[in-house]
Order: structure tokens, then C-alpha cells, then sequence
């Protein structure tokens, strides 16, 4: 795990390439199996999550976790706003792909959540 500080100060977040391009993966199959998983049931359900999943971690951010910050918010805030997407991609991608595939990003999302950690408990020091 590569540990440093983002660019722009001392105590930045802890920066692991691994980390986020798991999270990004992860993100990815959330953004596409969620509103595909809804959009059976409702257009209107599909379309929310979409606004959810990608939206609210766009405005909601913890500050010296991302460059540019909307609305500051605890680092709580963010780490839920992650396990919201570990969840959705995984649930989503039951109910919409095969066993396999759903095997898969299951065991994407658990690595991902095995990455975050370091980064957890820096948002989760945050005041």
C-alpha cells in the first residue's frame, strides 16, 4: 500500500492507487446495475439512483479528501456514501447479470472494502 500525503499539504488522506481504482470499479457496476435493476420496476426509481450514486458523493465530500469540495461534510458522511456504492453494485448485479458475474463483483466490492481501510480510518479521524 503506498502511504503518503496528497499533494497541497502536510495530513492529506492516505494515497493508494490500488484503493481507488478498486473503488472505481466498483462505482462503475453500481452506476450501470443499479438504474438496470430498477428500470424494470420503475424509470423513475432508475433515474433516482443514477442522481444518488453519482450526485450526492459529486456534492458531498469531506474536505482534504477531494481537490474540489461542494458541501463539506464529516468524513462518517463519506464513508457511508462508499458503502452505499459497495452495496448497490453487489446487490445490483444479483438481480441483474449471472451467478458468475455477481460472484465477481462480489469479491471486487470485498477487496475494495479490504483497500479502503487505511482510508476509513483517516475520514473517520476527520472533525
Amino acid at each position: 500500500m503506498i502511504e503518503g500525503n496528497r499533494p497541497g499539504g502536510e495530513g492529506g488522506r492516505p494515497d493508494d492507487r490500488v484503493a481507488s481504482g478498486l473503488r472505481f470499479g466498483t462505482e462503475l457496476v453500481a452506476w450501470v446495475g443499479t438504474p438496470w435493476a430498477l428500470a424494470g420496476h420503475s424509470w423513475w426509481a432508475a433515474v433516482v439512483s443514477v442522481v444518488v450514486l453519482i450526485g450526492l458523493p459529486t456534492v458531498f465530500a469531506t474536505p482534504g479528501d477531494k481537490t474540489q469540495v461542494i458541501v463539506a461534510v464529516p468524513g462518517w458522511v463519506t464513508v457511508l456514501l462508499v458503502l452505499l456504492q459497495l452495496v448497490a453494485a453487489v446487490v445490483s448485479s444479483w438481480v441483474v447479470w449471472p451467478g458468475w458475474v455477481a460472484a465477481g463483483v462480489a469479491v471486487l466490492a470485498v477487496a475494495a472494502l479490504c483497500a479502503e481501510l487505511s482510508r476509513w480510518r483517516w475520514l473517520l479521524a476527520r472533525r
